[in-house]
């Protein structure tokens, strides 16, 4: 037991310590926890010969984040990307497979082996891209779009793969394998329910597993988690969703089928439940620990010996497998039109063999398809591959992607052929609404923008907009800033609505300048550049949201609205006194000791404002808000 708790501590220390660090320098959590596995595994030697033993079981939490992945995909959903699932990663697994394919031969490999070590190589780390991509919020992209669909055709295939690959065996490795049945007689098979069976029996249970999946799935779930989730007991329902998964991982192992592609269908088949949340949140700590145990062992895992012996033909090997498949997705990130940055995006990202490899390589030895000798190399192979993954990320980051935003930056300006009342800076979420609000009214506008996608975006909505950076005094010429009445800044850089704002007001005083603010502060250095009017982003809008919120807590209407001008009038009021309190402070830190006392004396003044009873003494701003009818509170007492 002491050995144990040992190499657990050992584990989890090795994480603990290498991942912030990675993190922290911007290589990602996957390659902290692979980096640690190294350091602990073939160069100090903390870990072992159990190393094998602990990827097992961590790979469990390859088949938790499967579970999660289908749990996000509805039925609807998956027919709506069938086009992509099936066209595109179709043609990657097919077109992999049969490329490696043809080079295992060209090395006087046998076919069974050659197509083998094409189906192996043809797949990617699921693990390592869904993860990355979480980390870097590229699921919503073009590109994670297409590499994730890639990623469910590729683990839905393992299923047909696991049932050919038996049809492969050599026959000299059947032979030495009887041989060796005497030695082996006392070592312990592994349990299952297709045994012997004949092929098309082995076809049916097969069927009849993933039938009864599905309708248990959908018509048993439910009525388990409402008897589970009636004794409000958290820790039970955790019982059950772990209970859930690892029993289905059981009925798969025991069919002879993935244990991840079982609890894949199970996420889809519940992702309309209820319950679906809350699955979530009780799987979600356990997938993540077990995940980063598994990489931990896969780092651990490379056998150095073998490396250094073979290292000018590992090495080649996995740049090569790297390299093919890169090309191949690249070919079909063209074919499929995928472009610019989400092309390189969807090569990199999938240019790795994947931990279903190892799958499948000890399945082939399983089955006498592959010699252990061979089958060593090629899972080295796929180790370091999936070792190098998280510097393609790194070379996408900082290398390819700025490059592509370059390019953007440099398009060539539009051509303004015209001149308006207001020039709008900026025609992203809050420039939009004010450019609609104003040429619905008849106001002729002028709208630049310096992010070329976003100019593009809102011509297809048939609103005009130049690209240009309004900051440049040539832009702002061409677009009429000395005939303009008004120019509205809804810049995403701080600095630039800043700077601009200095400009404009000091070489065009007459126009007046509307900017919006992204906090208080930036609001001060508007207000201290000259702006005329500046509105922060998120006043208003969380104002109402405040007043919503009261409304459903069944006060009246006409409170809340007495409430809400309150709070404006304490506000307007003191907002002089704060801005006057930030700007005098010498030491440019703009949060002094004063600047504090007044801020929270305005908060003590709001709570004080909206405590106190004002119906006898209404204002004449509580008039512009007309009160219902008659009767109207006694319905709003029923609700």
């Amino acid at each position: 037991m002491t050995g144990y708790f040992l190499q657990a501590f050992i584990y989890l220390a090795a994480a603990v310590i290498a991942v912030p660090i990675a993190k922290r320098l911007g290589l990602g959590s996957v390659l902290g926890y692979l980096i640690a596995g190294v350091v602990i595994g073939p160069i100090i030697g903390l870990v072992g010969e159990e190393t094998n033993t602990i990827q097992h079981f961590a790979e469990f939490g390859v088949v938790m984040m499967l579970f999660l992945v289908g749990l996000e995909l509805e039925p609807k959903m998956l027919w709506s990307m069938r086009n992509r699932l099936i066209g595109l990663g179709g043609l990657q697994v097919g077109g992999t497979a049969a490329i490696v394919m043809a080079i295992a031969l060209y090395f006087q490999q046998p076919w069974t082996i050659a197509l083998a070590i094409g189906l192996i190589f043809a797949l990617s780390s699921t693990a390592i891209v869904l993860q990355t991509f979480n980390e870097k919020g590229l699921n919503k992209t073009d590109g994670g779009q297409n590499a994730f669909s890639v990623l469910l055709f590729q683990d839905i295939a393992v299923i047909p793969m696991l049932a050919f690959i038996p049809l492969l065996a050599l026959p000299e490795l059947v032979e030495q394998a009887q041989s060796a049945v005497t030695a082996a007689s006392d070592h312990h098979e592994e349990l299952s329910l297709v045994a012997g069976l004949p092929r098309w029996a082995y076809g049916l249970v097969i069927i009849a597993s993933i039938i009864g999946l599905v309708v248990g799935g959908h018509y048993l779930s439910r009525p388990l988690f409402r008897f589970v989730a009636s004794s409000g007991l958290r820790e039970i329902f955790t019982a059950t969703a772990l209970m859930l998964v690892v029993g289905i991982a059981a009925l798969m192992s025991l069919v002879g089928l993935s244990p991840a592609l079982g609890t894949f269908l199970a996420g889809v088949v519940l992702a309309n439940s209820e319950f679906r949340h809350e699955l979530e949140s009780n799987i979600d700590p356990f997938k993540g620990l077990l995940l980063g145990l598994f990489f931990i062992t896969v780092g651990a895992g490379i056998n150095f010996g073998i490396l250094f012996d073979d290292f000018a033909l590992i090495i080649g090997l996995t740049l090569g497998v790297m390299l093919l498949k890169a090309v191949v997705l690249y070919a079909l990130a063209f074919i499929f039109r995928i472009k610019d940055s989400n092309r390189w995006l969807f090569t990199l990202s999938l240019a790795q063999a994947g931990e279903f490899g190892f799958v499948l390589l000890s399945f082939t030895v399983q089955n006498h398809v592959i010699p252990p000798e061979i089958a060593q190399t090629l899972s080295l192979v796929v180790a370091l591959s999936m070792f190098l993954t998280p510097g393609l990320f790194i070379l996408f980051d900082k290398i390819i992607l700025p490059r592509f935003e370059q390019q953007s930056n440099e398009r060539e300006a539009d051509t303004i052929e015209e001149k308006g009342t207001v020039i709008i800076a900026g025609i992203g979420r809050f420039g939009q609404i004010v450019n609609r609000l104003l040429v619905s009214n008849g106001v002729h506008t002028v709208v630049l923008d310096q992010q070329a996608a976003q100019v593009d975006v809102v011509r297809q909505i048939n609103t005009k907009a130049y690209f240009g950076d309004a900051s440049r005094p040539d832009l702002l010429h061409t677009a009429g800033i000395e005939e303009a009445s008004m120019l509205v800044i809804a810049i995403d850089n701080r600095d630039t609505c800043v700077e601009l704002t200095k400009y404009v007001k000091h070489s065009y005083p007459h126009v007046k300048v509307l900017a919006r603010a992204f906090d208080r502060g930036h609001g001060y250095l508007l207000r201290q550049a000259g702006a005329d009017i500046i509105e922060l982003e998120t006043y208003h809008s969380s104002l109402e949201l405040g007043a919503h919120a009261m409304r459903e807590l069944n006060f009246h209407p006409f409170h809340v609205e007495k409430q809400k001008a309150a709070y404006k009038r304490v506000e307007d009021k003191k907002s002089d006194r704060l801005y006057h309190a930030w700007e005098d402070d010498s030491e440019n830190e703009r949060f002094d000791n004063n600047y504090r006392k007044l801020f929270m004396h305005m908060e003590e003044h709001i709570k004080l404002a909206m405590q106190t009873d004002r119906s006898d003494r209404h204002e004449s701003g509580d008039r512009g808000w007309t009160p219902p009818p008659r009767g109207y509170a006694d319905d709003f007492k029923q609700e």
